[in-house]
């Protein structure tokens, strides 16, 4: 990130909500310095809208499985 000058240009990292990501982000700031961040680093980790809304719809669907079900096997029935 030094060599190419690439610390200078960071404002936000965009990430999933893995772990894995949550530790990486106290790592990136302890090497880039949160005097070199867009207020101070304190928005540098932003977490993927598209990933949280993939996550609630998923949780939706789960509980509405049964009735989605029960429509499907209604023309069955017929």
């Amino acid at each position: 990130m030094v060599e190419w000058n690439t610390d200078e240009k960071i404002s936000t990292v965009t990430m999933d909500n893995c772990s894995t990501n949550d530790a990486v982000i106290p790592e990136l700031l302890r090497k880039i310095g949160q005097a070199k961040l867009m207020l101070d680093g304190k928005i540098l980790h932003m977490r993927c809208c598209a990933h949280i809304l993939n996550l609630i719809v998923r949780d939706g669907l789960d509980v509405i499985q049964p009735a989605i079900a029960k429509i499907r096997m209604s023309h069955l029935k017929e």
